[in-house]
């Protein structure tokens, strides 16, 4: 996994000042925002193709946003089984308004019980989701994002390389929130940026996992 390439990989593109400008400022408009998510999909797949310049340009509006939109799909269908619990808990809590002495208790109770089943699903998701964002980058199908098989196949057959993506994907949003420094404003572009380099170096381990098939 080359690292230096993915943290600088941004730089190598003659119009990067303009993208990441475009990326930033798209970032913070709704809806619109759509298709920035859309980009880093393209940029994951570039990578994985082995572009040698894999930064994509910001023609094709329509094209990212549907992809941006379908990744919020996905996202929201893994996110179903935490909404439903914490549904179900807030409904209870509203019964739980006239229990008397015993209301705070009940809820103190309730709360360690919501968070004993969501956090192990929410870490367990948020260690899958780059191989999940994998597979509908290179396939552009939104069904395979739940090839399990395909996904599991990903991570297992390339350990090392996925745990330190996966560190240096954290290190790269540590290194974006300083943009806040900038009066805050700087954080748009940096946080860019940092998605950037997470879609580079899951493109990386994509393209290693076929590259050893």
């Amino acid at each position: 996994m080359d690292i230096g390439k993915a943290f600088g990989f941004v730089f190598d593109d003659e119009s990067w000042i303009a993208k990441i400008l475009i990326g930033g400022i798209l970032g913070i408009i709704p809806i619109v925002n759509f298709a920035v998510l859309g980009y880093i999909v393209e940029t994951l797949r570039s990578v994985a193709q082995g572009v040698e310049k894999p930064l994509p340009e910001w023609s094709g509006f329509g094209e990212k946003f549907v992809k941006g939109l379908v990744w919020l799909i996905i996202g929201f269908i893994y996110a179903i089984p935490v909404l439903l619990i914490m549904g179900c808990f807030w409904a209870a809590t509203l019964a739980v308004g006239g229990a008397g002495g015993n209301r705070e208790n009940l809820l103190s109770l309730m709360s360690i019980v919501q968070g004993c089943l969501t956090l192990p699903y929410g870490l367990v998701i948020g260690v899958l989701l780059p191989a999940i964002l994998v597979n509908y980058a290179v396939t552009g199908e939104l069904g395979s994002a739940f090839r399990f098989g395909e996904i599991f196949g990903l991570i297992t057959g390339n350990l090392g390389n996925y745990i330190i993506a996966l560190i240096l994907a954290w290190v790269a949003g540590v290194i974006a929130g300083f943009g806040v420094i900038a009066c805050g404003v700087g954080v748009l572009f940096t946080s860019f940026w940092g998605n950037l380099v997470m879609a580079h170096l899951f493109g990386q381990l994509h393209r290693a996992s076929v590259a050893t098939a």
